[in-house]
C-alpha cells in the first residue's frame, strides 16, 4: 500500500523556490532513473539497490518545500535542486532491497508549487542478490578443466545413448525419441573420446558399429534421407511438425558430416574398421541429394513427406546454419549437384556493416544465434575456407566476437551480463525454447554458444569457462556437462541437456585445442572433391 512519507528536503540551490501561494499549471517534461529516461506506468529492470537518483525535470519553476504530493514506497528520501530552476534530483535515503518492486508516484494536484493536472507514476525493480564471488570448486590447470568439460559433455552421447541404436536422444527427457543432426554431432565425438582417453579405439569402433548398422537396416529412410527424429527402438521417422513427417536434409547433412568423420578416422585395416567404412560409404551413397532440388531447380529443399510431399516448401537459403549441406550435395559421387544450384539456391546474403566496430561479412545484423558458426564447422574447416562470397574464418570470429561484444556492452541491461557471462544461441528459455541472439535476447545464457565458440575466441571462451564452472558450476554442471541454458535474473537454471547444444561444446573445444576433427572430416576425398566443384579455397 502507498503511503506518504517523512522527508528530508535540502534547498542547495537559490532561485528555485517561489512565494507562498503562487501556483501555476504546469507539466513534468522529463524523469530519469540513474541516467535512463523512464516512462508513466512503464517498468524499469534491473536497478541498482544503492545509489538510485531520480532526475524529474518540469514546466515551470519548482518551489523544493512544496513535496505533499509525492509518494514513493522505498522509505524515506530526499529532495535537491537540480542544475536549473526546472529541475528537481530525488535519492532514496536507505539502500533499497533487492528483487523488488518500487513506485513513485507524483499525484495530480499541486506538487513543488506547481498545480498537474495529472498524476506520474514510474514503477521499477531492483536487481536481483548478487552472485556469489566465491568459487565454488577448487582451481584446477586449464587443460584439465577444458577435459573434465568435454569428459562429463562426452557422457551424454555415450552413457546416455539410447541402448538399441547407439544414438543420440533429441533432450534427456526425450525417452524413445532420438536425433539425426543431434547424434551427428555425437559420432564426431567419439574420436574425441578416443584421443583424450575416454574410451578406447575399439570401444569406440564398436559403438559406431552399432549406430551404422541400426541406420542401415531399420531406420527409414526417404531417398536416402532421414527425418528429424526417430524412435529408438524401430527406427520409425516421428514427425518434428504436422508437415515435417519425413526427410529432413539439413539433419541428415549434420548426421553425414559425423558419419564421414568416421570413416575418415577409423582407418585402420582390421575387419572391424574395415566393415565400418564400407558401411557408412553405403548410407552416404544412397542420399539422393539432387532428387531434392524438387525436379532440378536451381536450389536444395529442406523438407519431403510421404503423406505432404514438398508441403514444407523452404529451400535451404543462407546465411545460416546449413552450409554444409551445400558442400556435402556437391561432393556425394552418386547425386550431386551441380555449382549452379549451390551459386542460386544458397547464395548467402552479404552484410558487411559494422557492429561494436567489427565488420560482419554476411548474415542477419549482428550475426544470428551462435549456432551458425558452429553446426557446419564441426567438421568443415573454417580456418582456411573461402569462396567468392566470404573468408568464413573471418565470418565466424567476427560472429563470436559480436556475440560477445554485445553481451559485455549490454545494451538491454540484462542482469548479469558481462564479459565473462555471455553466449546467445537456440536453447531452452525459462517457459520454452528460443533461438537468442542480440536482436532476440530473453536474458538467457547458452553455455554451449560461448564454449563450442572457443576456436573463434579463445580468451573470451576461456573467461566464459572459468565464470560457468567456478562461480556458477554447482548449479550449471551436471553429470552430461553444463545444463542447457541459466538466466542471471531470474535464478532459472535449465536441468535440461540437449544433444545439438552439448555436441558442439566436445568437438569445438577439441578444435581449439588440437584441430583433430577438422584435420580428419577435411582429409575425406570425396569432401575435398566437393568443395572444389564449389569453388571453395581450403
Amino acid at each position: 500500500m502507498k503511503r506518504f512519507l517523512s522527508i528530508a528536503v535540502l534547498l542547495l540551490a537559490f532561485g528555485c523556490s517561489k512565494p507562498s501561494g503562487e501556483v501555476q499549471s504546469g507539466i513534468l517534461q522529463e524523469a530519469q532513473l540513474c541516467g535512463h529516461t523512464i516512462r508513466h506506468r512503464q517498468i524499469e529492470k534491473n536497478i541498482p539497490t544503492d545509489g538510485v537518483v531520480f532526475r524529474l525535470v518540469f514546466s515551470k519553476p519548482v518551489d523544493l518545500t512544496d513535496v505533499k504530493a509525492i509518494v514513493f514506497d522505498g522509505g524515506d528520501f530526499t529532495v535537491t535542486a537540480g542544475e536549473d530552476e526546472r529541475t528537481v534530483i530525488l535519492k532514496p535515503t536507505e539502500t533499497l532491497r533487492h528483487s523488488h518492486s518500487y513506485t513513485l508516484a507524483l499525484l495530480q494536484g499541486q506538487v513543488f508549487g506547481i498545480r498537474l493536472a495529472d498524476e506520474y507514476i514510474f514503477h521499477f525493480t531492483t536487481v536481483p542478490e548478487p552472485i556469489d564471488d566465491k568459487e565454488v570448486f577448487p582451481r584446477i590447470s586449464t587443460d584439465d578443466l577444458l577435459t573434465l568439460v568435454q569428459k562429463r559433455t562426452f557422457k551424454y552421447f555415450w552413457d546416455f545413448a539410447h541402448p538399441v541404436s547407439g544414438l543420440a536422444r533429441e533432450r534427456n527427457t526425450s525417452g524413445e525419441t532420438v536425433t539425426a543432426g543431434g547424434s551427428g554431432f555425437g559420432l564426431m565425438a567419439i574420436p574425441v573420446g578416443i584421443k583424450r582417453g575416454f574410451i578406447s579405439r575399439e570401444e569406440g569402433c564398436e559403438r559406431a558399429l552399432k549406430v551404422v548398422d541400426f541406420l542401415s537396416t531399420k531406420a527409414e529412410r526417404f531417398h536416402g534421407a532421414f527425418s528429424h527424429w526417430l524412435d529408438g527402438t524401430t527406427g520409425k521417422a516421428l514427425a518434428f511438425s504436422t508437415y515435417d513427417n519425413g526427410a529432413d536434409l539439413v539433419e541428415t547433412a549434420f548426421l553425414m558430416e559425423g558419419l564421414l568423420t568416421l570413416r575418415a578416422f577409423f582407418d585402420g585395416h582390421d575387419d572391424a574398421e574395415s566393415v565400418l567404412r564400407s558401411n557408412i560409404t553405403a548410407l552416404w551413397e544412397a542420399v539422393e541429394w539432387d532428387w531434392f532440388t524438387r525436379g532440378g531447380q536451381r536450389a536444395l529443399y529442406w523438407h519431403w513427406s510421404p503423406e505432404y510431399a514438398w508441403q514444407m516448401n523452404m529451400q535451404i537459403r543462407g546465411w545460416n546454419e546449413a552450409l554444409i549441406v551445400y558442400v556435402l550435395a556437391a561432393s556425394s559421387p552418386t547425386h550431386r549437384i551441380s555449382k549452379e544450384v549451390y551459386d542460386h539456391g544458397w547464395a548467402p546474403g552479404r552484410n558487411n556493416k559494422k557492429f561494436y566496430g567489427i565488420t560482419l561479412p554476411l548474415g542477419p545484423d549482428y550475426g544470428g544465434p551462435l549456432f551458425f558458426s558452429h553446426y557446419s564447422f564441426l567438421g568443415l574447416d573454417p580456418r582456411n575456407l573461402a569462396d567468392s562470397y566470404a573468408d568464413y574464418w573471418e565470418q565466424n570470429v567476427a560472429h563470436a566476437r559480436i556475440n560477445h561484444a554485445y553481451c559485455a556492452a549490454n545494451p538491454k541491461n540484462k542482469y548479469g551480463y558481462s564479459d565473462c557471462c555471455w553466449g546467445l544461441t537456440a536453447s531452452d528459455i525459462k517457459g520454452g525454447y528460443t533461438a537468442s541472439s542480440p536482436t532476440n535476447d530473453r536474458g538467457t545464457i547458452a553455455p554451449t554458444a560461448a564454449l563450442s565458440s572457443m576456436p573463434y575466441t579463445p580468451d573470451e571462451s576461456l573467461s566464459a569457462l572459468e565464470y560457468f564452472y567456478y562461480r556458477l558450476g554447482d548449479r550449471l554442471l551436471g553429470d552430461y556437462g553444463f545444463y542447457d541454458a541459466f538466466c542471471p535474473e531470474d535464478r532459472w537454471f535449465a536441468t535440461s541437456y540437449i544433444a545439438i547444444d552439448q555436441g558442439p561444446i566436445v568437438c569445438m573445444i577439441e578444435n581449439y585445442r588440437s584441430g583433430l576433427l577438422w584435420n580428419t572430416f577435411m582429409k575425406d576425398p570425396d569432401v575435398c572433391r566437393g568443395l572444389d566443384n564449389l569453388g571453395f579455397s581450403y
